[in-house]
C-alpha cells in the first residue's frame, strides 16, 4: 500500500508540475512500479525487473489493440462528428425553443433540451459547450437574457453527454472494470434525462429570484412547432433505432455503433452537408481522437496493473473492514473525494485515475458496479462546471470572449446543485439506474 501510495504522488506530481498527458503520466508511473514491485518479489531488493514490467506492458498494448469491443469508440465518435458537421445542433434548438421560448426563462430550457439532444449524439461534452454557444447565445442575448444564466444554462446542458448514452465514458468505465457496456447505457438512461428535468428546474428556481434575467420569447404556432420538428426526425429516428437495438439485443454495442456511423453518414450526405474535404476533416479528427482515448485507456490499465500488483485494492478493503463502518458511508467517503479531485483534475483524468483504486472496494462491499459506474459519471458531470477546473466554462470562456469565467462560474451555481441532488438520489435509490439494466437483461 505504501508503494502504491508513493506511486500515486509522483503520478500527481507529473500531471501537475511537469506537465505530462495523463496517458503517458500513468503509463510511465505505472511501468515503473511494476518493475519495481517485481525486483522486491525475486531477491527482496530495491530493483527493477524491466523484462517482466516490459512483458506486462507489451501485453497490455496487443490485447487493447486486439480488444473488438473497443472499436465501438471510433464508430461512435465518427457518428457524432458526422452528426455535428450535419448542422443538426440549429434545428435541435430551433424545435426546443418552439416549444418553451414562450416561457419566463424559455430560452435556456430549450437551450437545456437542445445540449441533451445533441449531447447524446455527439458524445462531447466540450464540443457541445462550444457548439451550442454560437447557436444558442445569440438568441438568447436577443431577448436579454443576462449572460450568467445564457453561459450556465450552455455549459450545464454540456455536461449531459457524458452520462445519457452512447457515452464513450461509460464505453471505458464498463473495459476498465470489465462490466457490461450494454447494461451501463442502459442504467444511464434514467439518470441522464432526470438530469435534463433537474436543470430544467434550475432555471426555473433562477428566474423566479429574478425574472430579469430570463424574459419571454415569441410564442410559435402549431404549423411552425410542426417545421420545427421536421429538422430533427432523422436524427432522433437514428437515436432509437441504435439505442433500441442496443437495450432489445437486436445489435451488440458495437455493431448499433456501426449502425449509428453509416446512419449519420446518410442524414449528413441528405442535408448536403458533407463535402470531401469536410469528410476528411471529420475523419481526421475521429482518428485523432480515438488515438488519444486509446492511449489514454492503455495507460490506465497500466497503472491499473501496478495498483492490483501492489495490494492497494485489497490493502483498502481491510482498512475499512477493521473500520467497521457502514459500507453506504464509504461510498460517500469516495463522493466527497470525487468531488474534491474534480475542483483539480479535469473529467476523464479524475475518472481514468481513480476508478482502478476504487472499484475493487465497492465490487468487495457488495455493490453493483454498473450502479458505482453511473455514480461515478454523475459526480464526474459535476467536475465540468465547478471552479477551478470546470472544462464546460472555460471552453465558453474561449468562445465568448466577452464573458468572463467569473460570470459563468455564478449562473452554473443552481445547476450544479441540481447536479448534487441527483447524485444523492442515484446513490440513495438504485433503482433509478438499475431499473432498466435489471428489467431488460437480469
Amino acid at each position: 500500500m505504501t508503494i502504491a501510495l508513493i506511486g500515486f504522488a509522483i503520478l500527481l506530481l507529473i500531471i501537475i508540475v511537469v506537465r505530462i498527458p495523463i496517458a503517458f503520466a500513468m503509463g510511465i508511473v505505472g511501468f515503473a512500479g511494476f518493475a519495481y514491485l517485481q525486483g522486491l518479489s525475486f531477491d527482496n531488493m530495491m530493483t527493477f525487473n524491466w523484462n517482466s514490467s516490459l512483458s506486462m506492458a507489451a501485453k497490455r498494448v496487443a490485447d487493447t489493440a486486439q480488444e473488438y469491443s473497443l472499436s465501438v469508440i471510433p464508430l461512435f465518435i465518427l457518428m457524432g462528428n458526422l452528426v455535428t458537421k450535419s448542422g443538426l445542433s440549429k434545428e435541435l434548438y430551433r424545435a426546443s425553443y418552439s416549444f418553451l421560448g414562450h416561457k419566463k426563462g424559455g430560452l435556456s430550457m430549450a437551450t437545456v433540451v437542445a445540449c441533451g439532444g445533441f449531447s447524446a449524439i455527439c458524445g462531447s461534452s466540450l464540443a457541445t459547450s462550444a457548439t451550442m454557444a454560437k447557436v444558442a447565445m445569440p438568441e438568447m442575448r436577443k431577448y436579454g437574457y443576462a449572460d450568467s444564466l445564457a453561459t450556465a444554462s450552455i455549459a450545464a446542458g454540456g455536461t449531459l453527454g457524458i452520462l445519457i448514452p452512447p457515452s464513450v465514458i461509460l464505453v471505458l468505465y464498463g473495459i476498465m472494470t470489465e462490466t457490461s457496456i450494454r447494461e451501463l447505457f442502459a442504467a444511464g438512461f434514467i439518470p441522464g434525462f432526470m438530469g435534463i428535468l433537474l436543470y430544467l428546474g434550475a432555471v426555473k428556481w433562477t428566474v423566479w429570484r429574478n425574472p430579469e434575467t430570463g424574459p419571454c420569447g415569441e410564442k410559435m404556432s402549431w404549423q411552425e412547432k410542426k417545421a420545427a420538428l421536421k429538422g430533427v426526425w432523422g436524427v432522433l429516428i437514428l437515436f432509437g433505432i441504435v439505442m433500441g437495438g442496443i437495450y432489445f439485443g437486436i445489435f451488440t454495442p458495437t455493431e448499433a455503433a456501426g449502425v449509428g456511423a453509416g446512419g449519420a453518414f446518410l442524414i449528413a450526405i441528405s442535408r448536403r452537408s458533407l463535402s470531401l474535404s469536410g469528410l476528411f476533416e471529420t475523419l481526421t479528427d475521429t482518428a485523432r481522437t480515438s488515438a488519444m482515448l486509446f492511449a489514454v485507456l492503455i495507460g490506465a490499465l497500466i497503472y491499473s496493473d501496478f495498483i492490483n500488483r501492489a495490494g492497494m485494492p485489497d490493502d483498502i478493503f481491510n482498512m475499512v473492514s477493521q473500520l467497521q463502518i457502514s459500507p453506504m458511508l464509504v461510498i460517500f467517503v469516495i463522493l466527497a473525494i470525487y468531488i474534491v479531485l474534480g475542483m483539480v483534475f479535469e473529467s476523464l483524468s479524475m475518472m481514468l485515475l481513480t476508478v482502478p483504486i476504487f472499484y475493487p472496494l465497492v465490487q468487495s462491499l457488495g455493490f453493483d458496479l454498473v450502479w458505482f459506474g453511473i455514480v461515478v459519471v454523475v459526480v464526474t458531470e459535476i467536475s465540468l462546471i465547478t471552479p477551478p477546473v470546470g472544462m464546460n466554462v472555460f471552453v465558453l470562456s474561449a468562445v465568448l470572449k466577452d464573458v468572463k469565467a467569473s460570470t459563468i462560474f455564478k449562473g452554473v451555481t443552481p445547476f450544479w446543485c441540481a447536479d448534487i441532488v441527483r447524485l444523492l438520489l442515484v446513490t440513495l435509490i438504485a433503482p433509478i439506474a438499475m431499473a432498466l439494466p435489471i428489467w431488460l437483461y437480469r
